[in-house]
């Protein structure tokens, strides 16, 4: 999430840097006539929270002389019906305005070419030469089903498209990679590792920023299935309810519906609906809802999520950061939008193994933290030999969350073409202000946002098929890259 003093002192400015370089547009009207009701409502309310702190203390002052209070009983309890007015009409646009900020992208950094789409990257550097074969190359599939190491169909058969199967000493080989890559970032990068959860809460996902704009991109898992325990049409009747909720009326009404919801799981029920929960209900009903009160979890698309969001809600030592933090998990994505991309193969899995790597840095770190991040994943590609290049992503290529963003994309022989298997992000403080992650000011004993980043340390699947595919011999046979023989028990070719 942007800084709101950007919306609110910089909005024109920040409006044209968005427009420029992300091709965002954002509803300045909009914004600036919130923003105006927030500042009328927030005066109004302050005025009246004084004035009737000053009539109770009149009431007080009337009892003590003995003079009749009603009247300024009667006027104390209109202000309060006011103020509760103002108050709740407060929470209503700070909700819409809490709305629009986390749908609204990270600013690229100063550095980072302007551009519309992956065309107008910058290469930055290139490592290794791809190898030149002396018999006609084969792809991942043609190399791995022969032997029933690799396995589509068995895949599809359990699961659907974009799932495989492997075997044997295809799926020793996958696992040497991870064993591989978590040895390297924690003996030689300083990484501590961690085992994490791979299922979530919608809190997780909102503070690396995949909800509320990228549910489509998940996997979700409602309540029932995490816990047992199935819904009725009435029960989502009314949960659903609660969001049509607008008058003070309607409020009451979905206090009702919510009880009725929590005494059907022997809960306890609620005396009121506070001004946190009503925010969030109306600043994004739709994981909210699901988020909040069916407790609805997710599948992590990447370890980012839970190593990122470890540090929510804590305030780090300056001493402490850089953390290095990193975990071999697995993957789920449901790749909406990627329909009849990379259908052959492993090259785009709804379930995959990634070691990602996570770093919690200061402001004044993090760029130089990017750059060494960049360098661990690009050292696991050096010590298996791997040619690849880095590059510069633009503007218009950069995740949401991103400030500066670079690409490791190894050498594929099957295809003649760079592919992408690690991806480097900084982050700055656009995800720390949403999980409010920070770091006390060694001079000043000040809280301040830490600035997160994070890397593949590479993606386990696409790096086997790079292994694959260029350490492939002419017999079908696969030479075993001199860094994982430690891991395959001495073995130096899979056959």
């Amino acid at each position: 999430m942007l800084d709101p003093a950007l919306l609110r002192s910089r909005l024109a400015e920040t409006a044209a840097r968005l427009a420029e370089t992300r091709g965002y547009t954002l509803d300045v009207a909009a914004v600036e006539a919130l923003e105006s009701s927030r500042k009328q409502l927030a005066m109004e309310t302050q005025e009246l929270q004084n004035l009737r702190n000053t009539r109770s203390k009149a009431i007080g002052q009337a009892k003590t002389k003995g003079e009749d209070v009603a009247p300024l009983m009667a006027e104390v309890a209109g202000i309060g019906d006011k103020l509760k007015a103002n108050e709740q009409a407060l929470t209503e646009v700070q909700a819409k305005l809490a709305g629009i900020a986390l749908g609204i992208p990270n600013i690229p950094h100063a550095s980072v070419p302007i551009g519309k789409d992956e065309h107008d990257n910058v290469e930055v550097s290139r490592w290794g030469t791809p190898r030149d074969f002396a018999f006609e190359v084969k792809d991942h599939v043609e190399l791995g089903e022969p032997h029933g190491w690799l396995d589509g169909d068995a895949g599809a058969k359990l699961s659907g498209a974009r799932f495989t199967v492997l075997r044997g000493q295809l799926a020793h080989l996958h696992r040497a990679l991870g064993q591989f890559m978590l040895d390297l970032h924690t003996a030689e990068h300083g990484y501590l590792e961690c085992n994490v959860p791979v299922i979530v809460n919608a809190d997780s996902m909102q503070g690396t920023g995949q909800l509320p704009k990228f549910k489509e991109d998940l996997f979700a898992l409602p309540r029932h299935m995490v816990t047992g325990v199935s819904y009725s049409e009435e029960q989502r009747r009314i949960v659903k309810s609660i969001s049509d909720a607008k008058s003070a009326d309607d409020r009451s009404a979905a206090l009702c519906g919510i009880n009725e919801y929590l005494k059907s799981f022997n809960m306890p029920a609620k005396g009121s609906l506070d001004d946190d929960l009503w925010s969030k209900l109306s600043g994004e009903i739709d994981y909210v809802l699901m988020g909040l009160l069916t407790r609805e979890m997710y599948l992590i698309p990447t370890a980012e999520v839970s190593l990122t969001n470890l540090v929510r809600d804590t305030i780090q030592d300056a001493d402490a950061l850089p953390l290095r933090m990193t975990a071999h998990t697995l993957c789920f994505r449901a790749e909406a939008g990627s329909y009849g991309r990379d259908t052959r193969g492993m090259i785009r899995q709804h379930q995959f193994e990634k070691v990602e790597m996570v770093q919690i840095a200061r402001a004044e770190q993090s760029h130089a933290q990017l750059e060494e991040m960049v360098g661990h994943a690009e050292k696991v590609l050096q010590k298996l030999g791997l040619p690849y290049r880095k590059m510069l992503l633009c503007s218009g290529d950069m995740g949401f969350t991103a400030v500066k963003t670079y690409d490791l994309e190894v050498w594929l022989p099957s295809q003649r073409t760079y592919r992408e298997i690690s991806s480097c992000s900084n982050c700055e403080d656009f995800q720390a202000r949403r999980l409010q992650a920070r770091v006390r000011n060694a001079d000043t004993g000040k809280p301040e946002l830490v600035h997160t980043l994070n890397g593949s340390g590479l993606a386990i699947g696409r790096t086997l098929i790079a292994v694959m595919e260029n350490y492939q011999n002419a017999d079908g046979s696969i030479t075993v890259p001199a860094a994982l023989r430690p891991y395959m028990a001495g073995l130096d070719r899979i056959a």
